[in-house]
């Protein structure tokens, strides 16, 4: 869409409301047995499998790959009939992405940040080098870092602009727009800054690089909700939704899902439309499909690690 200042200065959020629905969600929203299984391989399919640190080698992106395309011991997916299950994609940085894209030979995406990530400061014309760089490389998936300074300031023309160019950077690849929303400060800030990555192109919106102090929230990621919602009211486009850093236990998954549902619908619930960015969230929730196919909870060390 064209920019239009209007709409971003229009944007309301009633923080008390948005605070007391996140703070009865997680005890409102429960399954149990197999409902709860089928919502947890549901989750499965829709995690972004990452390692994002500054020992990365080509070997730990290998069993990374290696555990996305096998999330769950083969014993467990025949039990509970899915066998096959993948996670939805593997993000790597940059450097990475020949040593995924050889790994996962096709089968899965492959995301790549950048853009100066994490914090999304090197000279602008290099952010899109590195862009053009990832998807030559291979990444079908593109995780950028917008600039924090232009939400922060309410410069949302030129938060616009970098962000479409980003985007025509990325050609046939998706796009994510990481917000890094614990660093903006309110959720009226947020709403703003998702409505105008939406307008600039953004196929999907992000919460966080993983590296702020904050990461995803249920308010946070409640305000992106109806933020999508009310830009596909506006345009007719559908965009995903992205919560990353924070989300480590089955429960919390569960807890995202059912907020998905509700405010957007089930066409939401698939991996072209919604992503968790995750590490550590997959282990959790093999323990638990073992728990429900055995009867039993198991350490850690009998599932292999990515």
């Amino acid at each position: 869409m064209p920019f239009d200042p209007a709409v971003v200065e229009a944007v309301r959020v009633n923080t008390p409301a948005t605070l007391r629905r996140a703070a009865t969600l997680p005890g409102r929203r429960s399954v149990k047995k197999e409902w709860q299984a089928a919502w947890l391989a549901r989750a499965v399919s829709m995690i972004d499998l990452t390692t994002l640190s500054g020992d990365d080698t080509a070997g730990r992106v290998r069993r990374l790959c290696a555990k996305a395309l096998h999330p769950v011991r083969a014993d467990i997916l025949e039990a509970i009939g899915l066998p096959g299950l993948t996670t939805g994609a593997v993000c790597v940085y940059h450097e990475m992405v020949p040593v995924a894209v050889e790994a996962v030979a096709g089968r899965i995406p492959v995301a790549a940040v950048s853009t100066g990530f994490p914090a999304g400061l090197s000279p602008f014309d290099l952010r899109l080098r590195e862009i053009e760089r990832s998807v030559a490389a291979g990444a079908t998936e593109i995780d950028i870092v917008i600039s924090r300074r232009h939400a922060l300031t309410g410069n949302w023309a030129a938060l616009y602009d970098e962000t479409a160019q980003m985007r025509a950077a990325c050609g046939d690849a998706h796009m994510k727009a990481i917000l890094a929303t614990g660093e903006l400060g309110t959720l009226k800030t947020v709403m703003k800054a998702s409505m105008v990555c939406m307008m600039a192109g953004s196929d999907f919106i992000k919460t966080s690089t993983g590296k702020e102090s904050v990461n995803a929230t249920i308010p946070v990621s409640l305000t992106m909700m109806r933020a999508i919602r009310a830009y596909e009211a506006a345009s007719g486009f559908k965009v995903g939704y992205k919560p990353a850093g924070g989300v480590s236990k089955a429960k919390d998954a569960i807890t995202y899902l059912s907020l998905l549902k509700e405010e957007l619908g089930d066409r939401w619930l698939r991996p072209d439309l919604f992503r968790f960015g995750a590490s550590s969230l997959l282990g959790d929730i093999e323990r638990q499909l073992e728990h429900f196919v055995t009867g039993r909870y198991s350490v850690g060390h009998r599932h292999a690690a990515g």
